[in-house]
């Protein structure tokens, strides 16, 4: 399992990251293919603890268990903080289990990823977008997210 700094800089190199508040700089990464980034400012329901950001993490959690069967441990990534490996498994088994850092972005950058870094998500705060990509998760989390939440760019392209 990578450490963090080693995570970041793979991260970095991989996804050309470049943290910004403003619109110039967004999106913050470069979005692979495939992905779908959805708009989450359209969400008004007193977020970050509201009813739709625990429906984001709950069923980003139903993805990393049910459609990466063959990964154990995600590697997370929050800006400016430490990381950590997390497990799905463990958390979906857990009785009110908490978020050490959720997949919805309350205030900073977080990007849950497989090892490889091929699969996962990229939560932006400021553009107030996740990006889910990688085939399986696309299929799956963007699959169920797009059945409420707009897609704001598809592979990296806006719609």
């Amino acid at each position: 399992m990578l450490g963090r700094r080693e995570a970041w800089t793979l991260f970095d190199a991989r996804f050309s990251f470049r943290a910004g508040v403003d619109a110039e700089a967004w999106p913050a990464i470069r979005e692979p293919v495939p992905s779908l980034t959805f708009d989450l400012s359209v969400i008004d329901d007193g977020a970050p603890r509201g009813a739709a950001y625990d429906a984001i993490n709950a069923e980003a959690l139903r993805a990393f268990v049910w459609a990466l069967p063959d990964v154990d441990e995600l590697v997370v990534l929050d800006w400016q903080h430490p990381g950590y490996r997390f497990r799905p498994a463990a958390q979906a088994l857990t009785w009110r289990a908490e978020w050490q850092v959720p997949v919805y972005p309350d205030g900073d950058y977080f990007a849950f990823l497989t090892p490889d870094l091929s699969e996962g998500t990229f939560g932006h705060p400021w553009e107030e977008t996740l990006c889910v990509f990688g085939e399986r998760m696309r299929s799956s989390l963007g699959a169920s997210l797009s059945t409420w939440l707009p897609i704001k760019r598809r592979d990296g392209i806006a719609l």
